[in-house]
């Protein structure tokens, strides 16, 4: 067991100290407990429900049976070099998506068409190994039942380094301040950053959180922003491009409340 202060912890600056369980091994792990990452795309309560995180034994990087085996605790960076060392092809998206490898299969992260699905191959959790053909999934979307303790992918060889930089300039309008990510998925055929702008949220503030001036799909904390402000600002939103559009906006940012 070990104390996280989730206002230093996750990357939008909320949240309270919380006591969080270290999983040093696959078990099976209450459904009302939460899984912490990276905490890159998390904005929790004052009153969240119990957290458990995987142990060290968990972030690794090898190859086994021809197939790249990674460690559910394993950060994108730690990919991202290993990918690039030994020239692995379709990992350089790594660079612009932070968090460790389960939560961004659990959420199928990915950049536009590049998805962390696409090349992989199965995953592994408290009941086993499940082949990817028998998930559910979708953009930003998966039924997986459980905590991803193991994946597996395929092996293509040849970085792409000139991808680095294309990743690089389609996330130059990342706010620097502390942010979740994109706060609202990209409807069909639309863009939730578009929507939010024709609404007039680009730069709308609650208290001191905020839609970033750069990119309206980003909700950024200007300070000691607080939850309960981001929630009334994400509601807002809702409303208001929904009365614009008919669209309903729906959430990227996972929002952890007491259950």
């Amino acid at each position: 067991m070990k104390s996280i202060d989730l206002s230093s912890y996750t990357s939008i600056k909320i949240g309270p100290i919380v006591h969080v369980e270290v999983l040093k091994k696959a078990l099976h792990v209450d459904k009302n407990t939460i899984i912490l990452g990276g905490g890159n795309n998390l904005l929790v309560s004052s009153n969240p429900p119990k957290f458990a995180m995987l142990g060290k034994d968990f972030n690794f990087v090898h190859v086994k049976d021809n197939l790249l085996h990674i460690g559910g605790a394993t950060p994108s960076g730690k990919i991202l070099s290993y990918a690039k060392k030994y020239n692995i092809a379709h990992f350089e998206l790594m660079q612009k998506l932070p968090g460790t490898l389960g939560g961004m299969i659990k959420m199928n992260a990915g950049l536009k068409e590049w998805e962390i699905f696409n090349y992989l191959k199965a995953i592994k959790t408290q009941n086993g190994w499940i082949e990817k053909k028998d998930l559910e999934y979708g953009y930003r979307y998966t039924n997986i039942d459980g905590t991803i303790y193991e994946a597996s992918f395929e092996i293509h060889s040849g970085f792409d380094k000139s991808l680095l930089e294309f990743f690089k300039k389609l996330r130059d309008n990342q706010p620097n301040l502390p942010s979740a990510g994109s706060c609202f998925k990209n409807p069909a055929n639309n863009f939730a950053g578009k929507l939010l702008d024709e609404s007039d949220l680009k730069g709308f503030k609650v208290g001191n959180m905020a839609f970033c001036e750069s990119h309206a799909n980003f909700l950024v904390n200007l300070g000691n922003g607080t939850y309960d402000e981001a929630i009334k600002l994400i509601e807002i939103a809702k409303k208001r491009v929904f009365e614009n559009s008919g669209i309903v906006l729906e959430m990227e940012i996972k929002i952890i409340d007491k259950i």
